[in-house]
């Protein structure tokens, strides 16, 4: 079972770092720009420790495509929270429509 869930920890922690190095810096708009370059970089590196490792552990379990579908998910479930809690952005019904109508397509991925 530590198998299967793993990779998802991983990639749920890896995502959450990514969140914050893409995004992040919206809050800080009077930042200079070559300073959150190198801050967002700084952040990724952390992101990239949880999501290779995640990738590599989960590829002993899940196809390639399995992989990108379920990261894309759990990309949507982190940003929907960030969006809503750290950038005081709700979500609109329309994004979720749209997110939900990616959830389908990733849950395709694991039709056999």
């Amino acid at each position: 079972m530590a198998q299967y869930l793993y990779p998802v920890l991983l990639l749920l922690g890896s995502n959450i770092f990514m969140t914050f190095a893409w995004y992040g810096h919206l809050k800080f708009k009077s930042a200079p720009l070559m300073t959150v370059i190198l801050i967002s970089w700084g952040i990724a590196f952390f992101e990239y420790c949880l999501q290779v490792p995640g990738n590599r552990l989960g590829s002993a379990v899940y196809s390639a495509p399995q992989l990108k579908g379920m990261q894309e998910v759990i990309t949507l479930v982190v940003f929907a929270v960030f969006s809503a809690f750290y950038l005081d952005q709700p979500l609109k019904w329309n994004h979720y429509a749209a997110f939900a109508l990616i959830v389908v397509a990733a849950l395709l991925m694991f039709k056999e």
